[in-house]
């Protein structure tokens, strides 16, 4: 009776080559043929267990394994890395390369070749990839407008990259492919954006100005509420000379994009209407401020 080969828990968890795992004596090619086993790449393998199709992290383990010298993980594969999901469902794992790096091409990557100096390198949980201002440049110079500004005001908010110092390294380089696109982006970024929706919302055109984000409503000092977007410079002008009882602020327009119903008691009237985007305008009546809309 055959003893199986004992498994190392780390390859009952990780990605792992399967050449390794054999000239180690831990695996055998049969065995690695079996149903235990899922080949993710060519030579690279993951235990049944730790096999989940739509993982980036773990494609992302799997891809590591296999890069050439110098080249690293980048794109909005580095952005989920940092924190920032910017990745579209099944996205595929980015890889830069050197000039001169070669990487077999695989439906699971995404290749793009660029010049890579030791300081746009980094490592984030031992895997290899740009550095956060690096990964912001790049993407900031991929795509529409609106993706590029979703994936880098994604970073800023997760305070990976600081917008004085990104606007400083995409001066310094301003001959790179897409830099135009770039810079467009640096003029409209704002770290204080919430969500890629804040974000989208920002770049719709009426007419009206540039939005502010998280604008502070306050009623004769006292803070009542905030909201995502607003035109704070549109105002109505109160009486000339209101009673006290009378005063009533300036009143801006705004949106507000909170999928939560208000707290009782509070000056916030009804969810809606909503926006052509399905986004809740919510109205605050003490404060004279107005839904867009409603």
């Amino acid at each position: 009776m055959s003893v199986p080969a004992r498994v190392p828990r780390r390859l009952a968890v990780l990605p792992f080559r399967g050449s390794d795992a054999v000239s180690e004596g831990l695996l055998t090619w049969t065995m690695l043929r079996g149903q235990t086993w899922i080949r993710l790449l060519p030579d690279v393998y993951v235990h049944r267990d730790g096999y989940r199709a739509d993982d980036h992290r773990m494609w992302c383990e799997a891809v590591a394994l296999r890069l050439p010298p110098g080249a690293v993980l980048a794109g909005r594969s580095a952005a989920w890395l940092f924190g920032a999901d910017v990745l579209p469902r099944d996205a595929p794992v980015t890889v830069l390369l050197p000039t001169a790096a070669r990487l077999r091409p695989h439906p699971r990557l995404r290749l793009v070749r660029s010049p890579l100096p030791e300081r746009d390198r980094t490592l984030v949980g031992g895997l290899p990839v740009t550095t956060p201002l690096r990964t912001a440049f790049d993407l900031g110079r991929q795509g529409s407008l609106a993706e590029a500004l979703v994936a880098v005001e994604a970073l800023l908010r997760r305070r990976a990259v600081k917008l004085p110092a990104l606007r400083a390294y995409a001066a310094a380089r301003p001959g790179w492919p897409g830099a135009p696109l770039l810079r467009e982006v640096l003029a409209l970024a704002e770290p204080l954006s919430e969500s890629p929706m804040e974000t989208r919302l920002r770049l719709l055109d009426a007419g009206l100005g540039p939005l502010t984000a998280q604008h502070e409503v306050r009623a004769g000092g006292r803070f009542v509420a905030r909201v995502d977007l607003a035109w704070p410079a549109l105002r109505i002008e109160p009486p000339e000379t209101p009673r006290a009882s009378e005063a009533r602020p300036q009143t801006p327009i705004a949106f507000h994009s909170s999928p939560d119903p208000a707290p009782s008691g509070t000056p916030w009237v009804s969810q809606g209407p909503y926006d052509t985007h399905g986004v809740p305008l919510v109205v605050s009546a003490a404060c004279g401020w107005h839904a867009m809309g409603g």
